[in-house]
């Protein structure tokens, strides 16, 4: 059996807006997100920029005494789910439970907690490490947090799949409504990991870019890049079957048309230099779907600004796309949110809804002069265009490939 699937609500909390609307207005007007690292002194760190969300206040979106049992993470991932399920209106008091699902991951879950708790240990002692360690610092949390919260009692899935986790998660969703496991999942991805060990490991990677320059620190694309900057957030969606978003009025934002993931099995950080593994998730996601690569024109690239990336994915979309890839709009949310790491794909996929539904492609913001390689259309300006399909692509540390494909709900009214 498979059935439609359809996107009737949208949830985000982001380095540059708190809920949706906030969110894709700044992204409209070009607004980046970093700054220099405030959630922990990072005087003596060679990387000291981040896209850390500003403005979040846990008790708006739920009380104190449930705040205090998250960790930021899972704090993020109850907001956007809350916002996600207002936004589709729908009811749970109408719904069968074990119906609607949960598909929430996180790439790391908490650092801070790990931290903080290894500190008590070597300072005083095994007996004084906190008895919640282990439930507020695993990432499968975030998944029981919002279940928790909202009441879903059917499939509840945590997917770790690193950089590719908001994609593989929303994907995996998308298969169990299309094989009947439920009518209705809440999917994304939540990351809060901007912490004294997350930033010091990822420079040691070299994976974070070492500029203290706003305009300069996160450019996907650009012959000048260095790296990503590390954001924290998350973002979820409300999947539904479409006759089960039918017989309830529900306003229909896209169609999941199709997914795809591949494993490179070549390195655990870099992407396979021929881009053979990103290309092959992006033509199972297309033949998913049943749509020709050349009815794409548009793609929300994982774009992270680290020279293997941009290279080795330019060289997937080439190979998936052939010569129809220099007719292709190509793009990095990255640019003003950073890279989000486990939420990076769902609030990524969430800007493909907004894109799809306004007719508009944002800019690759920072974006000045590619190298030789580098040379199909990256988004320089923004675009006002019809934008018939999206797919959006993310690529994780272990080789991990997901591509999803999403449609224009004009298309199928």
């Amino acid at each position: 059996m498979s059935r439609r699937v359809v996107v009737t609500g949208m949830g985000a909390v982001t380095p540059i807006g708190v809920g949706v609307h906030t969110f894709w207005e700044s992204i409209k007007q070009e607004k980046i997100g970093f700054a220099p690292i405030t959630r922990f002194d990072a005087s003596d760190y060679k990387c000291r920029m981040a896209a850390e969300v500003k403005d979040f206040r846990p008790e708006d979106f739920m009380d104190k005494k449930s705040a205090r049992r998250m960790e930021l993470f899972c704090q993020f991932a109850v907001a956007a789910a809350g916002e996600a399920l207002q936004d589709a209106a729908l009811d749970m008091e109408k719904e069968d439970p074990y119906r609607v699902g949960c598909s929430i991951g996180s790439g790391i879950g908490s650092l801070q907690a790990i931290e903080r708790e290894h500190a008590r240990l070597l300072e005083k002692g095994p007996s004084r490490v906190a008895p919640l360690f282990v439930p507020l610092m695993i990432s499968n949390m975030a998944a029981g947090n919002v279940s928790i919260a909202f009441g879903l009692k059917g499939k509840s899935l945590n997917v770790v799949t690193a950089c590719a986790t908001g994609t593989n998660s929303i994907g995996e969703a998308f298969r169990s409504i299309q094989y009947g496991d439920a009518d209705v999942m809440l999917a994304g991805g939540t990351e809060g990991a901007v912490s004294p060990i997350g930033i010091a490991g990822f420079t040691s990677l070299t994976a974070l870019s070492d500029s203290t320059d706003p305009a300069r620190c996160s450019i996907p694309f650009d012959r000048d890049r260095s790296g990503f900057v590390m954001g924290e957030g998350a973002g979820v969606v409300v999947l539904e079957e479409l006759e089960h978003a039918r017989k309830r009025g529900a306003r229909i934002y896209a169609e999941v048309l199709g997914y795809g993931c591949t494993s490179d099995a070549f390195h655990i950080t870099s992407p396979a230099e021929d881009g053979s593994g990103a290309a092959r998730a992006m033509e199972n996601a297309m033949a998913d779907g049943n749509v020709a690569p050349e009815d794409v024109t548009y793609i929300n690239a994982h774009g992270t600004a680290t020279h293997h990336n941009d290279l080795f994915e330019t060289r997937a979309i080439k190979l998936a796309f052939g010569e129809h890839a220099r007719k292709l709009r190509i793009n990095s949310t990255k640019s003003m949110i950073g890279h989000l790491l486990g939420a990076a794909g769902a609030v990524e996929f969430i800007a493909c809804v907004k894109e799809l539904e306004e007719g508009f492609i944002h800019r690759t913001v920072g974006l000045q002069e590619s190298e030789e390689e580098l040379d199909l259309d990256y988004c320089r300006e923004s675009r006002q265009e019809e934008v018939p399909y999206a797919l959006s692509n993310s690529l994780g540390f272990g080789g991990h490939n997901a591509s999803i494909l999403i449609g224009n709900v004009r298309n199928y009214k």
